[in-house]
């Protein structure tokens, strides 16, 4: 038996270094290992360890209290443990092989899925939805079950002593392990043991105050996709379009298209066949309704309050002076420049039947492909996803090529999102992330797409109506939200899936909303625990946090309200938030239809306040008003780019209104004068020879990649708009 010491470690491990804080991966296999074997003082020094490899000795246990923070893999297959419960100090590992070990029960398979929040793989299969299930409906039920005890034989004691509490916890957490009976025989000592510790935890939620929910989460999942080059790629028209004379306007709608009768919720296996995504434009119906473009507060609109200075079209300086107390930027925004970019690409790729002259689809959202990990792989940030109408598509932004399009007859696409999923690939290799999209639109479908291998490999029922949104937590990459026009957010668990594309879905949340859910954005620091959303009637935050005493179906914590409320007459209220976003960890972008401005303030001061109890609401603490344009055009979402301190928010007439927020000017709030945009991007004014020019459409989206090299824009006249950053600027 070898005594495992600072050189072994060095021996053993990769990259070839003299320190063990360098190594990522170890391979201490068939040593013949025991616990006693293994020091916790010096494994403790293995600070970057990502993969670990165990195997083949003969370990009962690991040491308790064993730091191993960036430790992903570990492989403990053929050994002879038996207790799993030394591995809750693992907390970051992502997939464990336990095969061969004589003594594993069911019951412990169990517990690790709770013990390790973050486990996705066991031995070699994607568990994540089966772990999801047992980490929060099973518990949940066992909670149900837990507080009817409580209810019907006990109560607190008076005076509560910390003799009283001790008794009382032995006697109820006793009497909850015998009466609590749920889920198979299989599995009856992972209930016991884990009713036990909810008997404990609720015992405490009665006599301690509730602590804050929010905390700094786990590091985003690696993203470690290329994305391949198809043999034939279609050139869509770029840069030169068609005329129009029409004025780009939505046309007032106030009724959802009810969904077809074939669209009703039906079970399916979750196993599709795989279909194929084409390059080619095939020919489809044209859509008999839209969803509603305008607000449905009355067919007239009273003027915008208007602002005092008036806004040019030449550059000016950047965003103003700090805010003096409480929120402040970060140093980085200090250092960066404005960026100048110039129009690179138009193009109509979602046109119907591939006609130039389509100028009726609506284009509703597109967002970049997230940058690929550290290893360095890919270029991922130049693709764009883009969606309207029938069709999904994914463009180069430097060459203008579509390499990828998806079409569904009859479907009309309204979002989509990207995300990180970890793919099985079988024969004991380790599973890989890959990038993947989520779409979803009038049919209430959510389309499941890996565009890197040219797959659509899935699709699930989110809503009997139409979906308004979607949005991946990227914290936890299997989970993800959709807002539809039947008022509820629904959080969903897609997990992973396999080298055949097989894959579970699973609901963990729905969230009663008082109207249309227009956007959701993610706190950055609590996207576990809390979540905003922009609707027809107002801006309201969400308590989503997993795992609680708190029912799986919600209501709102609090509803935020801004300033330009009181300006609220029969015509309008202002209530509408058409634009949501965060630009800093806690500095949020928002802006309400009809204002004319775009409001700056700061989530934690905001979310610090108390509710009044009859309606729930805190004012924003705003820190700063940006001018924005004068329109009665509803849903011209704004963007943000935290890396380059930008916001980015298109107009009724083609232009592009931008921001570099580099300080926080208070004395806009004094004067009651907003501050005026960096730079306002004209329409780039395409034309055609013989035809002229095509006018300003409104801009209903935009999108930038975290280095601002490029912006996108997407029109309601089926034209995408790339933008490229002049690198001599």
């Amino acid at each position: 038996m070898e005594k495992i010491t600072e050189k072994l470690l060095l021996e053993k491990g990769s990259p070839k270094t003299n320190k063990l804080a360098q190594i990522k991966t170890l391979n201490l296999s068939k040593l013949k290992l025991e616990h006693k074997d293994l020091p916790v003082k010096l494994l403790s020094g293995l600070q970057s360890l990502e993969r670990l490899d165990l195997s083949g000795n003969r370990l009962q246990e690991l040491p308790k209290n064993l730091k191993l923070p960036a430790l992903r893999h570990l492989d403990l297959s053929d050994n002879q443990m038996e207790d799993v419960t030394t591995l809750e100090s693992l907390c970051g590992l992502e997939e464990v092989k336990m095969e061969d070990n004589l003594y594993i029960t069911v019951s412990d398979n169990y517990k690790m899925m709770v013990l390790l929040p973050n486990l996705k793989f066991y031995n070699g299969k994607d568990i994540t939805s089966t772990a999801n299930h047992v980490r929060f409906v099973y518990s949940e039920n066992l909670r149900t079950r837990i507080n009817a005890v409580w209810e019907k034989s006990f109560s607190l004691p008076d005076p509560v002593t910390d003799k009283s509490m001790s008794a009382l916890e032995t006697k109820f957490v006793s009497m909850a392990c015998q009466q609590v009976k749920f889920g198979p025989n299989s599995v009856s000592d992972f209930t016991k043991w884990r009713v036990e510790i909810l008997a404990k935890e609720y015992l405490r939620s009665l006599t301690e105050p509730q602590e804050d929910a929010e905390s700094d989460e786990d590091n985003d999942a690696k993203e470690n996709c290329d994305v391949s080059t198809p043999s034939k790629r279609k050139q869509t028209d770029s840069t030169e379009v068609p005329n129009t004379s029409l004025t780009p306007r939505k046309r007032p709608r106030t009724d959802l298209p009810a969904s077809p009768a074939a669209d009703s919720p039906r079970k399916s296996s979750l196993r599709p066949k795989l279909q194929m995504l084409t390059e080619t434009v095939r020919m489809s119906p044209r859509k008999a309704a839209q969803p509603p473009s305008t607000p449905t507060r009355g067919q007239k609109r009273a003027e915008p309050p208007r602002r005092e200075a008036k806004v040019g079209q030449t550059k000016q300086k950047d965003v103003g002076k700090k805010e003096s107390e409480g929120t402040e930027l970060p140093e980085s925004y200090s250092q960066t420049k404005p960026v100048h970019l110039k129009p690179l690409h138009v193009l109509q790729c979602h046109s119907k039947n591939d006609s130039s002259g389509d100028f009726s689809t609506q284009l509703w959202a597109c967002a970049f492909q997230p940058l690929p990990d550290s290893t360095g792989a890919g270029g991922g940030s130049r693709l764009v996803a883009t969606c309207g109408g029938d069709s999904l598509c994914v463009i180069d932004c430097e060459t203008g090529m579509v390499m990828k399009k998806y079409k569904v007859p009859g479907e009309e696409f309204f979002s989509l999102s990207w995300s990180t999923v970890l793919m099985s690939r079988g024969g004991g290799a380790s599973a890989q992330h890959c990038s993947i999209l989520a779409a979803g639109g009038k049919r209430g479908l959510v389309k499941l797409i890996h565009p890197r291998n040219n797959v659509a490999y899935g699709e699930f029922r989110a809503s009997r109506k139409s979906l308004s949104i979607l949005r991946f937590n990227h914290h936890q990459g299997n989970f993800l939200f959709t807002g539809s026009y039947d008022k509820k957010i629904a959080l969903w668990d897609i997990g992973g899936v396999d080298s055949q594309y097989n894959y579970k879905v699973v609901q963990l949340l729905v969230l009663e909303v008082s109207a249309t859910p227009l956007h959701i954005c993610l706190p950055p620091k609590s996207p576990n625990t809390h979540l905003l959303t922009a609707c027809e009637d107002g801006l309201h935050c969400y308590n989503t946090q997993l795992g609680t005493n708190k029912s799986t179906k919600r209501s709102k914590d609090m509803e935020i309200t801004f300033p330009i409320y009181k300006k609220a007459d029969e015509d309008n209220d202002y209530r509408t938030i058409d634009g949501l976003n965060f630009l800093t960890d806690d500095i949020v972008a928002s802006k309400n239809f009809m204002h004319g401005s775009i409001y700056l303030w700061s989530w934690s001061r905001t979310k610090a306040q108390r509710p009044d109890k009859k309606y729930k609401a805190v004012s924003a603490v705003v820190l700063a008003e940006l001018q924005w344009a004068n329109t009665e055009i509803p849903y011209l979402a704004l963007n943000t780019c935290p890396g380059q301190a930008y916001i980015v928010c298109g107009d009724d007439r083609g232009k592009l209104w931008t921001y570099h927020v580099t300080d926080l000017q208070k004395n806009s709030l004094q004067t009651g004068k907003a501050i005026l945009p960096t730079e306002v991007l004209e329409w780039p004014a395409p034309q055609r020879k013989g035809v002229g020019q095509v006018e300003g459409p409104s801009i209903n989206s935009v999108a930038m990649d975290p280095e601002l090299n490029f912006l996108v824009a997407l029109s309601d006249k089926n034209m995408v708009i790339v933008w490229k950053r002049d690198q001599s600027s």
